[in-house]
């Protein structure tokens, strides 16, 4: 299936995302508390990232739809998006593993484990 250049960009964006370690870290947090989220000082207890650069990532893991954001009186709650993981993920495995035979999808599978 041939993706088309924006879908592709899209693709790319998220990964670049996920490519800074504060940013994995939270990605990596927030599906643990779904689907009920984290509000930001619970995140930063967590991940130990700085306060003071906490919400720049959580901005652009927003931007790049890698998370929701929700207003609760005085506190924003994060989300994973689990949509967007999801196909992010299935883009990858796509690529990867059916499209191109490069990596057997059981080891995959099993490296999830």
């Amino acid at each position: 299936m041939k993706l088309s250049d924006a879908i592709v960009t899209r693709y790319a964006d998220m990964f670049a995302a996920l490519g800074a370690e504060p940013r994995l870290r939270i990605v990596r947090l927030l599906p643990s508390a779904h689907p009920d989220g984290l509000v930001v000082g619970d995140i930063q207890a967590e991940t130990g990232v700085a306060g003071s650069t906490l919400s720049h990532h959580l901005e652009k893991l927003k931007n790049d739809e890698l998370v929701t954001a929700e207003r609760e009186k005085a506190f924003i709650r994060y989300r994973a998006n689990t949509e967007a993981l999801e196909e992010l993920l299935g883009f990858l495995y796509a690529e990867c593993c059916t499209r191109n035979r490069a990596i057997e999808p059981r080891r995959i599978a099993a490296a999830c484990k």
